[in-house]
């Protein structure tokens, strides 16, 4: 995994194309990138990211910014309940509760 400027590239070998290519994970968008070596996947994946930004720029469009930090959780009512009971219990906000838990598993 690599990161520039916040977004998160991935990059996986086609071993029969002889290439490495890549894409960024954390946008709705879709950037991809290759590269033919190791040393050169980096350079690729940063280029991929600029050129994106400025094709944005050009349209005058925003880009779409990596994840925010929030997101909607629905569950059943009863599981709400144990996650909060669970969280007070530990001393910690729902929030806090569910990003330990989270990072825990991540």
């Amino acid at each position: 995994m690599m990161e520039y400027k916040g977004y998160i590239g991935t990059a996986e070998v086609d071993a029969e194309a002889g290439v490495i290519h890549g894409e960024v994970v954390n946008t709705r968008d879709t950037i991809t990138f290759q590269a033919d070596s190791v040393k050169s996947l980096r350079k690729a994946f940063c280029t991929s990211v600029d050129d994106y930004l400025a094709f944005c720029a050009e349209r005058g469009e925003q880009p779409d910014k990596p994840f925010s930090g929030k997101f909607m959780v629905r569950m059943p009512p009863d599981l709400h309940r144990r996650a909060f009971i669970a969280a007070r219990h530990s001393g910690k906000s729902m929030n806090g509760w569910l990003a330990d838990v989270v990072k825990a598993a991540a």
